[in-house]
């Protein structure tokens, strides 16, 4: 804020984005004693909701949704629900709406991340993304009649979906362009051991292998290979949702998100930003951070609350955190692993459970855990207390994490 106003002077608060970034905001807002108005806006009709079960008990029939446990009337929230954010004009501190404009004092940007689509993909029959409960729910008949599915991308919503594909009884062929799952994600000694996942739980996997056209019923690889397809989900990446921002003098960096410092304010006075759309910069990891996960949706919204009402919180810089279910395996990661000098395997990864150790300088900076939970709490502590580790403690799976100390 303008210095950033104190809650005296930041009468109204608008949120804009309903997902788990904004209802945290909100929430917290309210946890942390402000007692202004809130205006929390969503473009889905939908009462928000939580997204991680859309990939899984949603998708399959399980639920009908995941809607936050959240009484915005008793929080005095001013919920409003389908209306689509399309610019802001911060010199008059307003948010433009297709239904008007709406003023503020302070903004909070929580507008999450959005689907990259396939090229040449737009308009074809049967051809899904799975990011909102809409796309949930358009995808169930198809798991229900079983249909042949081709995935595109074997990142983390392609193994997700991939995995409750094959326990609905559909035919599943996974197509990646590079040559192993998660591989924008992790090294190939990582990675690599996750390939006989996919053919063990029945699904095709194709690595290396480029789409050059999906048409109704047929998925075309550019080595000149087809694929029938009943149905297609594109899994491959996400963007930051800030389009809406263009002309607004909002600084955003290389990859399209905001760049906020340390407390989450953006480049301007007065806008705040959390969630997937937000970069921010890490003294704990040297550098700035773009985290697309479900548990820096739900940490930022306390820094902001604490920053709005003036309590001078500490800098943002958290431990990131996400988790996977697929193929019979629950995947955990914490840290961030990128310039370290050492890894560790702890376990054997042509087994389950197994785990991952990234040192830099002789301090855990980053675990993977593959059904050890036990590694991914205990790591994620080290992370965050920096504590020089042996590495030779760290390599036996028998010995507890925390019991690898030098000090």
């Amino acid at each position: 804020m303008s210095e950033q106003q104190t809650q005296s002077e930041a009468r109204h608060v608008v949120v804009v984005g309903a997902g788990m970034a904004g209802v945290q905001t909100a929430v917290a807002l309210r946890e942390q004693g402000f007692t202004g108005a809130v205006t929390l806006i969503g473009a889905e009709p939908h009462q928000p909701y939580d997204r991680p079960p859309l990939s899984k008990a949603v998708l399959l029939g399980k639920a009908e949704g995941s809607a936050f446990e959240v009484d915005f009337d008793a929080l005095g929230v001013d919920l409003r629900l389908g209306l689509e954010v399309t610019g802001v004009r911060p010199g008059e501190h307003r948010v433009v709406t297709e239904a008007g404009e709406v003023g503020y004092d302070t903004l909070v940007i929580a507008t999450g991340a959005e689907p990259l689509t396939l090229p040449g993909s737009g308009g074809v029959p049967g051809v899904h993304l799975l990011r909102t409960l809409d796309d949930a729910r358009r995808l169930r008949p198809v798991l229900d009649q079983r249909h042949r599915i081709v995935v595109v991308g074997a990142g983390w919503i392609g193994a997700e979906f991939a995995t409750a594909a094959r326990d609905a009884g559909c035919e599943v062929t996974v197509v990646e362009a590079a040559d192993r799952p998660l591989a924008g994600v992790l090294p190939a000694a990582v990675a690599a051991p996750m390939t006989g996942w996919y053919a063990e739980a029945g699904a095709e996997l194709l690595t290396g292998a480029r789409v050059r056209s999906v048409v109704p019923g047929e998925v075309r690889l550019a080595d000149g290979r087809a694929l029938p397809a009943d149905a297609v989900v594109v899994g491959i990446g996400a963007r930051p949702a800030t389009g809406w921002l263009a002309g607004s003098g909002i600084a955003l960096g290389p990859e399209g998100a905001i760049t906020a410092d340390a407390r989450l304010r953006t480049s301007l006075p007065d806008v705040y930003a959390v969630g997937d759309c937000v970069s921010f910069p890490s003294a704990r990891f040297g550098e700035r951070l773009l985290v697309h996960h479900w548990d820096n949706a739900l940490q930022g919204p306390r820094t902001v609350a604490a920053d709005i009402v003036g309590e001078a919180p500490a800098d943002y810089d958290p431990v990131p955190y996400f988790w996977s279910e697929q193929f019979g395996r629950f995947v955990q990661y914490a840290g961030h692993h990128a310039d370290t000098d050492e890894l560790i395997h702890r376990g054997d990864p042509s087994s389950t459970p197994w785990s991952v150790c990234w040192l830099r300088d002789g301090a855990l900076v980053a675990v993977l855990a593959v059904g050890r939970p036990r590694d991914l709490a205990q790591g994620r502590k080290l992370i965050e207390s920096a504590a020089p580790l042996n590495p030779s403690l760290v390599a036996d799976p028998a010995i507890p994490l925390k019991s690898t100390t030098l000090t």
